[in-house]
């Protein structure tokens, strides 16, 4: 008897079982049909914004022949070694200083092309060498003259012209020996690939008029270590610019060397700082805590990039909406840069500006910082046969879409919290509008999940309640689940990068 009413005991509980397994099944299967996860019904997928006709205009105008007439003007410099600039024999029309007035030259025409539309300036000082223990180290030795040139086209709005972003390169080069500056350093790659971008940027939107302001630079220093790109950066901080975005362009040849079959002309890598180790303590660990080391100001404007991406190339040459250019994909790179290298784009991650940085998807070292020369059959040194000018074209048109994206959107909310002083499946967001916009405004919450790179689904704000009143929107998602971002967009649908929320402090009691 007991060993029946033991079975029937286990019969009872996997009735129990099968029971649960059933309701189980049937919410599964209710939640599927009424279109998934709580996450996935708030919002549609991230789709394309609009093609806009001007940007659309501006990157067809992009010159591949314009490109590569620059690099090989760059390239005849010989050698623009940062350290050329205090030598007194080199041949004429050689050397960084030489380098620098042509680049002054080209952009004063550019100017002059558009009626005198571009501000042209250049950031002229010396570079003192450092003392103590940081002399023996340094790539600089004497007090050493640098000059980054840059030109400004001011927003077309009184108010968004306040607003500033930023494409740079660098045009200084190097040899083998990183003190040598009479050797053969063409640096067609690293970095007049680079330069040329800056420039093409420069020449082709010059033309059009956007409400935000628009500055093309060039800089020196950066095989020194990073001296002008410092420099620019610490004046843009010292003179308050309201920069926005820095999109910084180092070895985007496209290395083609024979034989090659691991590179991708379809794919250029994005690489931006995570969380900034000059942060303090407190905010870092906070940041730690809340999972949010892969939401700085920098990667935001990575997911920029991708997001412009999308809108103006095509996904595969088989996949190809009207007006898209042919496929570049930008692949996000969630660290500062490559191993033992370092790039511009931290110069001014480090006084707070968001930046990323561009570079090819394989590189060739033999290619790169090499004294030119033929040894065991291998060719070294960074020559003009070995650039891909379609490829720099392609990675010039992101470069501008993404710009001119930025300034014709109205700029990033601030003060974007998301509160947390109760526990809730349902999640608010509260924000305050740009500080520099012109026209309407309205908001696109964002969101993906924790484990996934860039954003997934996005949100009419209005629809959760947001109203220029409120300031708040309240969606059925769980902040325990996902990243939150605001973006602000304009009428036709240009938007903002994403601005993550942190937690709203509670109120002083």
């Amino acid at each position: 008897m007991k060993a029946l009413a033991g079975k029937n005991s286990l019969l009872r509980c996997g009735a129990m079982v099968c029971a649960v397994l059933a309701v189980c099944a049937t919410a599964l299967c209710a939640q599927t049909a009424s279109g998934g996860l709580d996450f996935e019904r708030a919002g549609k997928p991230i789709a394309a914004e609009p093609i806009d006709k001007q940007i659309d205009a501006a990157l067809k105008a992009v010159s591949t022949e314009t490109i590569r007439a620059n690099i090989e003007k760059l390239v005849s410099f010989n050698n623009r070694s940062t350290i050329s600039s205090v030598e007194t024999d080199l041949p004429p029309g050689t050397g960084v200083i030489a380098a620098s007035e042509w680049i002054e030259a080209q952009f004063k025409a550019y100017s002059a092309a558009c009626g005198g539309c571009l501000e042209v300036k250049v950031d002229d000082f010396i570079e003192q060498p450092p003392t103590g223990a940081a002399a023996a180290r340094s790539r600089i030795v004497k007090p050493t003259r640098l000059r980054n040139v840059y030109a400004i086209l001011k927003g077309s709005d009184a108010a968004a012209a306040k607003r500033m972003y930023l494409v740079t390169g660098h045009y200084d080069t190097r040899e083998t020996d990183i003190m040598e500056t009479h050797s053969f350093a063409p640096g067609a790659n690293d970095d007049s690939s680079g330069s040329a971008v800056s420039m093409e940027a420069a020449r082709v939107l010059s033309q059009y008029k956007f409400p935000a302001t628009l500055v093309f630079v060039c800089v020196a220093g950066e095989e020194q270590g990073l001296n002008g790109s410092r420099h620019l950066a610490q004046l843009a901080k010292k003179e308050g610019w309201q920069l926005e975005g820095v999109l910084n362009n180092d070895i985007v040849g496209g290395d083609t060397t024979p034989g090659e079959t691991l590179q991708s002309k379809t794919r250029v890598r994005v690489f931006s700082q995570g969380i900034l180790p000059t942060a303090p303590a407190a905010e870092i660990a906070q940041q730690l805590s809340l999972g949010l080391d892969n939401d700085s100001a920098s990667r935001e404007l990575a997911r920029e990039v991708l997001d412009v991406d999308r809108t103006y190339f095509a996904t595969s040459v088989a996949v190809t909406k009207p007006g898209q250019m042919k496929p570049l994909l930008p692949v996000m790179e969630l660290r500062l840069d490559r191993y033992l290298r370092g790039g511009d784009h931290s110069s001014f991650s480090n006084e707070g500006f968001a930046a990323v940085r561009f570079t090819e998807w394989r590189e060739n070292f033999n290619h790169q910082h090499q004294h030119v020369r033929t040894e065991n059959g291998i060719e070294y040194g960074d020559l003009l046969k070995f650039d891909d000018f379609n490829y720099i074209a392609q990675v010039a048109r992101l470069n501008m879409a993404t710009l001119a994206t930025l300034a014709d959107a109205p700029g990033i909310p601030q003060n974007v919290h998301i509160v947390t002083t109760n526990l809730d499946n349902n999640s608010t967001l509260k924000w305050e509008p740009p500080t520099a916009v012109s026209g309407p405004v309205h908001y696109e919450i964002v969101w993906r999940e924790t484990a996934a790179t860039d954003w997934q689904y996005s949100a009419d704000a209005a629809k959760y309640g947001y109203t220029a009143a409120s300031g708040a929107a309240t969606l059925p998602v769980s902040k325990d689940n996902v990243f939150f971002g605001v973006r602000a967009c304009n009428a036709p649908g240009q938007c903002s990068q994403a601005v993550v929320p942190g937690p709203e402090k509670r109120p002083a009691r």
